[in-house]
């Protein structure tokens, strides 16, 4: 496994590489609308970027849901760069962050390709699948320790 670093998108720079990584991901690869990408949540959510030395690799963000609870959102990973424990360090560094913001449950919508991922961290499927920006998802939830 390469060395992966993680952090909190606090500086332009950073943010501006999330930002990147998600455009290559949902809006270059999977065909998600730019309109909806993007949305006001940005401005207030927590933002994620995961780095191979320079290279920004991933991304993630983190808001209040409702009170008590966060909701995980904008999972990314480059595609050359899946499978090599990238999304696990995000999400680590994330729910890291949910824990210190005292987010008992953390929720998310998984696209249905991706569950598998979250349930080996623990999330666990809650209800029917549906349509996000035209692809498959499933809400999954887990609650933090």
């Amino acid at each position: 496994m390469t060395d992966i670093d993680v952090f909190v998108a606090d500086t332009e720079h950073r943010r501006d590489d999330a930002f990147a990584v998600r455009r290559t991901v949902f809006v270059d690869e999977q065909g998600v609308d730019e309109d909806l990408e993007y949305d006001d949540h940005d401005e207030t959510a927590t933002h994620f970027v995961a780095y191979d030395g320079d290279e920004p690799i991933g991304a993630a963000r983190l808001r209040e849901y409702e009170a008590g609870v966060g909701k995980v959102e904008r999972v990314a990973v480059l595609e050359s760069r899946r499978e090599e424990g990238v999304g696990r360090e995000l999400m680590t560094a994330l729910e890291d962050r949910a824990d210190e913001r005292g987010f008992a449950t953390l929720k998310l919508h998984s696209q249905i390709r991706a569950v598998d991922f979250y349930r080996r961290l623990g999330y666990e499927r809650r209800g029917e699948e549906f349509e996000e920006a035209g692809i498959p998802h499933v809400e999954m939830r887990k609650r933090l320790e």
